[in-house]
């Protein structure tokens, strides 16, 4: 489908992404719009190529997509992608569809038409409501970005100039849920409060790191624990099998054991959270190439020099223990078990996120131990007319 207008001479044409050389074009459509950001940081090509790949993600196993670029003149100047989750409709029956990978130049007149397209093909099948923007789904980047551009996203954080928003409510869209970034320095030292309550999980309670010679075991075992920690939380799509066990190959290739700590209570596993370096800043001049030396210099940044920050892109604690005494002793020790090998390997600095602005219980724990909003990213929605 093509949408022209005219301006500057230059006629504005949204274009559907039908092949591999127009996915390649939609992923480097973002190195054109945030080429004089020097927060931003791209993204390697290959990682994002797997990622929109209907073949390897297994998010489309049960989810289908479509992807435009806009185009004035020979000048490629947007994007937008438009999402529909069989697992949320199955879950909500809300009629609802998503939009993401929205990156555009500074013009009202080139946000207005991705955006139009997106919801036309959405509306072309059956959807009532929008919500976005989700790259591509609720467990991977989701929100735009609105306060805090002036430090570079950590890994698998979306990042976004400031005009978007202004763009995005222009077309109709309001604010759905705020979810929060914390950064907190790893160094910290337990408040009474958290010593308290550790004291009284201790003799229940045992922490421990992944195993590795029961890797598929244990990766299936993380996704019982956030897909039952998390069912209550707002927009929750559980994570498939297949899309935790690619997530585990990731991790194996990335991660330390210690990096993903579980928490055990009585013999039961109980939470649990993975912390991992910040590969940011290890591809930061890389371009978005692993070839032909990037491949060489992102393992010798990983395993040898080792980032000076680290996130926390996954955690959660039972149902059952959330609202008990032992519930908040049990975040934080999590949180502490992680936090002391991120740091004994060189980082000064530690993201919590994402974080919703509605969940007090999280707020105060990571508030107590020094955490600090540095990002917040907003989900919006609209009802379709």
């Amino acid at each position: 489908m093509m949408t022209p207008t005219t301006q500057d001479s230059a006629t504005l044409r949204i274009v559907p992404v039908s092949n591999k050389a127009d996915l390649d074009q939609f992923i480097r459509v973002a190195e054109q719009i945030f080429k004089a950001d020097p927060n931003w940081i791209a993204p390697l090509r290959l990682e994002r190529q797997m990622h929109l790949s209907t073949k390897h993600n297994p998010y489309f196993q049960h989810a289908k997509w479509q992807a435009w670029v806009a185009w004035r003149g020979e000048r490629p100047v947007g994007r937008i992608s438009a999402q529909i989750d069989n697992l949320h409709l199955e879950r909500y029956n809300d009629a609802t569809g998503f939009f993401g990978m929205l990156d555009a130049e500074d013009n009202a007149e080139t946000f207005a038409a991705l955006i139009s397209t997106a919801e036309l093909w959405l509306r072309e099948q059956g959807i009532q409501r929008v919500r976005g923007p989700f790259n591509l789904s609720i467990n991977e980047e989701m929100g735009l970005l609105i306060e805090g551009f002036t430090t570079p996203p950590v890994f698998m954080m979306s990042h976004a100039l400031p005009y978007y928003r202004e763009h995005i409510e222009q077309c109709g869209y309001h604010k759905a849920v705020d979810t929060l970034a914390y950064l907190i320095a790893p160094n910290f030292e337990a408040p009474t409060v958290m010593r308290r309550l550790v004291a009284i999980a201790s003799e229940r309670v045992r922490v421990r790191h992944l195993d590795r010679s029961r890797f598929n075991e244990e990766i299936s075992l993380l996704r019982d624990i956030f897909n039952d920690a998390w069912s209550g939380n707002w927009g929750f799509v559980p994570f498939t099998e297949a899309e935790f066990q690619e997530l585990g190959k990731n991790l194996k290739f990335l991660l330390d054991d210690e990096y993903i700590q579980i928490a055990e209570v009585d013999g039961e596993a109980a939470a649990f959270i993975i912390g991992m370096p910040n590969i940011n800043e290890a591809i930061r001049d890389l371009g978005g190439k692993l070839f032909p030396f990037g491949w060489l210099k992102l393992l010798w940044r990983l395993k040898v020099r080792r980032p000076s920050s680290g996130r926390v892109p996954l955690m959660g604690v039972r149902q059952k223990f959330q609202r008990t005494r032992l519930g908040p002793g049990l975040a934080f020790l999590i949180i502490d078990a992680v936090r002391a090998e991120l740091h004994k390997r060189g980082a000064h600095k530690l993201e919590l996120s994402w974080i919703l602005e509605s969940n007090a219980g999280m707020r105060n724990i990571i508030e107590s131990i020094g955490g600090a909003i540095y990002k917040r990213y907003r989900v919006y929605e609209r009802q379709l007319e």
